[in-house]
């Protein structure tokens, strides 16, 4: 894997003091667009199966963010669209989000999403399967629908990308062999490959040229490989807890993340044995959790996680280079800051 070096310990970079207010600042920004695009989700998910909508409802009740389809809408204002097809579109980013997050809840055996009970706790493994799979049926009428065979061929080719990664976290999950790259192209695939093409459908919609569609997929693509080692470096973090979430989810679950990597290949002997007992073997007792933490505070995995993050949110930031100055603009730069400071 690439990744820059760090100099063993660099700490990361202190947030802007303005950094959690970003998302609210796009949100704003895109009123209008935003709610647009809510009702054309909460229209989508209707359905005479009243199972349907019972789930749809409590998954929106969860809250969420709605990050990946804000993408969509600000990349094509960025880009000057002016008509309305960015809105069915990002509401079909939002619907493969969803359908990935409820197949992902009941193949980790997830209890919780977002602080409160995930679909699979509450109405059982088998309905969130099933309306998994209705969200993505939804996700290609809404493609076919905008009637762009090149948006079609992004947003396809992205859910079976996000597909291709999931299996390929499932295949590396509790091996302390699999290498940086393999995680990365993990990344890669179940976060990234969605975040580059929320963005770059903005661009085609806006009907600008390829230089303009490359470089909002970099800024999707790196800003996603950005967010998710964000996310693998808090579920060891105490900021899980003022967030709603149960720190160590993936240490339970035997996940090979990039903290664990790095605590693994910077380990004496002893340390190594003990990954391959918690994480391999699966034998894991109740001061095992404290131990992780204390050996990735030791090699200060966590920090290096999070610069190796700040790393592709610089990436991101510089791929919006290629557009003048504009309030889209700035705020997809400040957007690249809310996912890095969210490990703060």
């Amino acid at each position: 894997m690439n990744f820059p070096a760090t100099q063993g310990r660099e700490a990361p970079h202190a947030p802007a003091p303005d950094a959690e207010d970003a998302l609210a600042a796009l949100m704003d920004l895109l009123r209008d667009d935003l709610e647009a695009c809510n009702t054309a989700i909460i229209a989508r998910m209707q359905s005479p199966v009243q199972l349907i909508p019972q789930l749809a409802a409590h998954l929106i009740a969860a809250g969420g963010k709605r990050l990946r389809p804000l993408l969509t809408l600000a990349a094509a204002r960025l880009c000057g669209y002016s008509g309305e097809r960015h809105v069915g579109l990002a509401a079909c980013v939002e619907f493969i989000h969803t359908a990935t997050l409820l197949h992902d809840d009941v193949v980790d055996e997830s209890d919780l999403r977002r602080g409160l009970a995930s679909a699979n706790a509450v109405f059982g493994n088998k309905a969130s399967v099933l309306v998994g799979d209705f969200l993505f049926a939804r996700a290609f009428e809404l493609m076919v629908a905008d009637g762009s065979p090149e948006v079609l061929r992004i947003l396809s080719s992205a859910s079976a990308t996000i597909a291709e990664g999931e299996v390929l976290q499932l295949v590396i999950q509790n091996d302390t062999t699999s290498t940086e790259q393999q995680y990365l192209e993990v990344i890669e695939g179940k976060t990234a490959a969605l975040f580059a093409a929320a963005t770059r459908v903005g661009a085609v919609v806006a009907d600008r040229g390829l230089e303009e569609a490359e470089a909002l997929h970099s800024y999707g693509h790196n800003l996603g490989i950005a967010f998710q080692l964000v996310d693998d470096a808090l579920d060891y973090s105490a900021e899980q807890e003022r967030l709603g979430k149960t720190v160590g989810d993936d240490f339970r679950e035997g996940k090979i993340t990039l903290p664990v990597l790095l605590a693994f290949a910077r380990g004496d002997e002893d340390e190594q044995v003990f990954w391959r007992r918690v994480l391999e073997e699966r034998q894991q007792n109740e001061h095992d959790l404290q131990h992780a933490l204390t050996l990735m505070r030791h090699h200060r995995t966590l920090e290096d996680t999070v610069a190796r993050a700040r790393h592709y949110g610089d990436q991101a930031c510089r791929a919006l280079d290629a557009f003048p100055h504009s309030p889209y603009r700035k705020a997809l730069l400040d957007v690249v800051e809310f996912c890095i400071a969210r490990a703060h």
